[in-house]
């Protein structure tokens, strides 16, 4: 049976966001190829119709992942709560509890460090556009200082994160996570924002 292009490309896309998913939920070495497409609702043999390898679809998958995460970072920023909305949902044990959705640093980052240049590259173009995002909380500063700010904010939000997920006892993760956020919103209280319109690619200072 021959589909059209159409068909071809959800079924790309449906592949791709399901590998996303997983990926966050499972890890990418642990993940299979079989798991992951009778997920997608397809047979193994339709993989390759799609992409050549794994790690192709990796490169795409983690692409996919850090597209969301700006998406809804964009969502908090065009409401009133603003960044400190997009930190408070950040360190909710709602966000702990369901990584497929979430953060893809705090899950994937040391497996992505693994990865092939391609791979690493994809997590590096979908970092960057969310940091400088962030760092227009902090227009009173220099791009730099901004920019500073806010891979500090990253670094905090998916560490605690990560540590949030891997102990065992529940009070003390909801702990890491208080913490983790009375730590944030320090750091965005410096000034009240000023949010930038999203409506454009990348944001500006003026």
């Amino acid at each position: 049976m021959r589909y059209d292009k159409d068909h071809k490309a959800t079924t790309r896309r449906r592949i791709v966001e399901t590998a996303a998913r997983r990926f966050r939920e499972n890890g990418i070495e642990s993940e299979g190829m079989k798991s992951l497409m009778s997920a997608a609702g397809l047979t193994n043999g339709a993989f390759y119709n799609h992409f050549t390898s794994k790690e192709d679809l990796t490169r795409e998958a983690v692409t996919a992942a850090m597209e969301e995460r700006v998406e809804h970072l964009h969502h908090w920023l065009d409401r009133e709560e603003g960044l400190e909305g997009f930190v408070r949902s950040y360190f909710s044990t709602r966000h702990r509890d369901n990584p497929g959705k979430g953060c893809p640093s705090s899950v994937l980052a040391s497996e992505i460090a693994r990865h092939s240049d391609e791979v690493r590259a994809a997590y590096t173009e979908g970092f960057l556009p969310f940091v400088e995002w962030v760092a227009t909380h902090w227009r009173h500063l220099s791009r730099e200082e901004a920019s500073s700010r806010a891979f500090a904010l990253y670094g905090l939000m998916a560490g605690t994160m990560q540590v949030a997920r891997a102990v065992n006892d529940e009070a003390l993760s909801e702990r890491l996570l208080a913490s983790g956020l009375e730590a944030a919103l320090d750091m965005i209280r410096s000034r009240p924002a000023e949010h930038p319109t999203t409506a454009q690619g990348t944001p500006s200072w003026e």
